[in-house]
């Protein structure tokens, strides 16, 4: 296989399969704080915080998996 080549397609597996990643996550990160805020009314302040720090680390996977693919990019040509 040729460079060019491999290296468009390690890009748009970079780059699916970190949004794919991220998007399960997320789902399941929501999934659960709906779980405890269903349980406990009283702690919902104190899952979000810790919800939105999860998310957050979640969202660094496609960013990193982004630069992955621009860094191919550049080796395309």
């Amino acid at each position: 296989m040729e460079l060019g080549a491999a290296a468009a397609l390690g890009m748009g597996l970079a780059a699916g399969l970190g949004a794919l990643g991220a998007a399960v996550g997320d789902g399941l990160v929501t999934g659960k704080l709906l779980e405890g805020v269903a349980r406990q009314p009283e702690a919902r302040g104190q899952l979000m915080t810790l919800m939105f720090i999860s998310v957050g680390l979640i969202e660094s996977l496609p960013i990193i998996a982004i630069v992955i693919a621009f860094i191919l990019m550049g080796k395309m040509g």
